[in-house]
């Protein structure tokens, strides 16, 4: 949470001109009474307001303080409705209180587009044998893209879209990548692990989570580079309908040659010259209801295009999402290669 648009009521108007000056293009102060709870928000233009009345130096910060401010509703089923709504009338920050009226985290439209109401699972467990020797006795998600490894990247993209709860799926030297993110916390996260003691799948150890906040969960490959955007998967999965979404990409296959298009008794019905073909590939990211974790077989291998299987079998509704943006797998040497000449020049 960003402490330094919180302020106590009972500061001099001399340390609040400070603290706003430090904040700078988020000049916005919110004003909490002594237990803590919101009283209000203040501004650089609410002080000057106050200064043209007749207040000066000598008054309670509470005397200049708008008494309204707009906020969201921490577990807010709504609240990805509400944020757009606050950032299309160029709204720059706004508080996340509990049902105690206290602040207990903080949205910046420059930091933070949302809040994607998901819990995440990244899959991390995998020996990452085709790109040796630099597996040997690193794990492949923290192989180093840019300035930061692999799985941050994708981390830290989640925290964007206000992914709070992100649990790590793990197992070849597991206990790097624990020591390197910890409990999440100094990311403003929550991070927990998924201790796999053999392999299960790319969706079988998502059982051994107790517990997910959300009724909808985003699973995904941790040696992905991608700038998707995860507001618009989420709220395309849900206009849908369906039960689970899988992200795709692309992948174009261009004919250098006329194509004859025949019937079954090889007569010629049309003519293509040089025609190009797009297919779509499983591009390594779902997400699904909760509900559907009860068609996973407890304690067994279990991918995720198996899930997808059943969902198909059992008639219910899958969605495909077109990845628009940039997508790389991380999975051979010229992968590896080729995300650190990219990363040059994404916006992740």
């Amino acid at each position: 949470m960003q402490k330094l648009h919180i302020i106590d009521c009972d500061t001099s108007i001399n340390l609040a001109l400070n603290q706003l000056n430090m904040l700078s293009i988020d000049a916005i102060l919110f004003v909490i009474d002594k237990n803590n709870k919101l009283i209000g928000s203040l501004t650089d233009g609410d002080l000057r307001r106050g200064f043209i009345k007749g207040l000066d130096f000598s008054n309670k910060l509470t005397d200049f303080v708008q008494p309204n401010p707009v906020y969201i509703r921490l577990g807010d089923k709504n609240a990805i409705d509400i944020l757009d709504t606050y950032r299309k009338k160029n709204y720059k920050v706004i508080p996340i209180l509990n049902n105690e009226n206290e602040i207990v985290d903080i949205v910046n439209f420059r930091i933070q587009s949302t809040i994607v109401p998901v819990d995440v699972v990244l899959m991390a467990g995998g020996e990452g044998k085709r790109l040796r020797p630099l597996t040997l006795n690193t794990p492949k998600p923290l192989l180093v893209v840019g300035d930061k490894p692999i799985i941050e990247h994708n981390i830290d993209r989640l925290s964007k879209f206000g992914i709070k709860n992100i649990y790590l799926s793990v197992n070849f030297l597991r206990n790097q990548i624990i020591e390197y993110f910890k409990d999440g916390s100094h990311k403003g996260l929550n991070i927990k692990y998924v201790k796999e003691d053999k392999p299960m799948g790319t969706v079988g150890s998502v059982l051994l989570v107790d517990h997910f906040e959300h009724d909808d969960i985003i699973i995904m490959n941790s040696d992905l580079l991608t700038n998707i955007d995860y507001e618009d998967f989420y709220r395309s999965y849900k206009l849908s309908g369906s039960d689970m979404a899988v992200a795709a990409t692309s992948y174009n296959v261009d004919v250098p040659y006329a194509v004859l298009e025949v019937n079954e008794f090889n007569e010629v019905k049309s003519l293509k010259e040089k025609p190009r073909y797009t297919y779509y590939s499983n591009a390594g990211i779902y997400i699904l209801k909760k509900s559907l974790l009860d068609l996973i077989p407890k304690d067994t291998f279990f991918d995720i295009t198996d899930l997808m299987e059943v969902v198909l079998e059992r008639n219910m509704k899958l969605f495909t999402y077109p990845i628009t943006g940039y997508w790389l797998d991380i999975g051979r040497p010229e992968d590896f290669k080729k995300a650190q000449e990219d990363i040059r020049h994404l916006d992740l």
